[in-house]
């Protein structure tokens, strides 16, 4: 029976939205996705967005008509599966419905009952456990609570064609194919006062946004434009969260053809830099669709990717691909043998018909009230 014939048509549908290190955003697909859900859907649902404590900078109650709900550890690390565990319970207790972002939780699934379990839609994103920045065990671990989380849950979603066979595959399940949106991102045009600032942008670069992670690529791609003297690539992101982010810097400050930026959370800013870029190049390797693959698509930008399947999947196999550093090299050396501003019309022609929040946010509608 549906939910609309469950409740009076008076009252609201509470969701809660857990998985995430909580809202307002910063970086992160899965924060991504429940800051523009919010925007969509909070007038007809009451929704609550699990937050950790130890995480947020910023502590408010609400949050673009949503309810924020604290949990006082860390989203990150082992810690981030109690944190996970703590919120689901916590909102199957409190909520009609609750839409599960990530894997943290699986480990409790099997213990829940079969009322419980009907709340709860599940996303667990891309394949975590694939990450080289884990550990073996690590990796195990991932995977057991992905498994586990995926055989209890009432409902899935894949947000990439390439996860929805995996799913299909894997556990001989069904999944409802939602991606991402991309119209958050603006093309903006540059001031004065940025071209004093990004001294780069008076000339052709390449650019790249991403969390700086081994899985992201970040040093095959430094390793293409560091040896070479086609334009620069400049790179966004969080290099002080990591070892490996903060040896990456320490490296490459003085390279001529490599700029690093730290995470910019200036949204105007930020899309300042890449509206105007020549060329996107993008290294997420660990499956799903990226919000920043999305969003690069609707600013028409010609997108150089890595070849993970996903990424293909994305970009309807209209965009560049690369697999190695030699790979890129040679596409950089000839990129006047490509139609630049057809693909990036392409990506654009793609993103509109695919990657905007008001259909995305109108199919995730459809699952929670199914």
């Amino acid at each position: 029976m549906s939910l609309n014939y469950q409740y009076k048509m008076s009252e609201k549908i509470k969701l809660s939205i857990v998985g995430t290190r909580g809202l307002p955003n910063t970086y992160g697909g899965f924060e991504t996705l429940a800051d523009y859900l919010v925007r969509n859907l909070a007038e007809e649902f009451e929704i609550t967005v699990y937050c950790s404590s130890k995480d947020m900078t910023s502590r408010g109650s609400r949050y673009k008509g949503a309810n924020l709900k604290y949990i006082p550890f860390s989203s990150h690390g082992a810690s981030g599966i109690l944190y996970d565990s703590i919120s689901l319970i916590d909102a199957l207790i409190h909520s009609d419905k609750v839409l599960f972002l990530g894997f943290g939780c699986g480990f409790i699934m099997p213990f829940l009952g079969k009322k419980q379990k009907g709340k709860i839609v599940a996303n667990f994103g891309g394949l975590d456990w694939q990450r080289n920045k884990w550990s073996s065990f690590a990796q195990k671990v991932i995977k057991k609570a992905e498994k586990l989380l995926v055989r209890n849950a009432n409902a899935l979603v894949s947000d990439n064609v390439g996860i929805k066979e995996y799913i299909t595959r894997e556990y001989n399940l069904e999944s409802t194919l939602i991606a991402y949106g991309g119209d958050q991102a603006q093309k903006e045009k540059i001031t004065p006062t940025h071209y004093k600032e990004y001294t780069f942008l008076k000339n052709d670069y390449a650019f790249l946004v991403a969390r700086i992670q081994p899985d992201n690529n970040i040093q095959m791609i430094i390793n293409a434009f560091a040896k070479n003297q086609f334009m620069p690539i400049v790179i966004v992101g969080n290099f002080n969260n990591s070892q490996y982010g903060i040896d990456l810097k320490k490296k490459y400050k003085n390279t001529e053809n490599v700029i690093l930026l730290d995470a910019i959370y200036d949204r105007e800013k930020l899309d300042v830099l890449r509206s105007n870029c020549n060329i996107y190049v993008h290294g997420h390797s660990a499956g799903g669709t990226n919000p920043s693959l999305c969003e690069a698509m609707y600013l028409s930008l010609p997108i150089i990717a890595f070849s993970s399947g996903y990424n293909e999947h994305t970009t309807y196999n209209k965009a560049i691909y690369f697999s190695n550093t030699e790979d890129l090299t040679k596409i950089m050396n000839s990129l006047a043998s490509y139609d630049l501003i057809k693909i990036g019309n392409e990506m654009k022609m793609i993103a509109d018909s695919k990657y905007k929040w008001n259909k995305i946010a109108n199919k995730y509608k459809e699952i929670i009230t199914s």
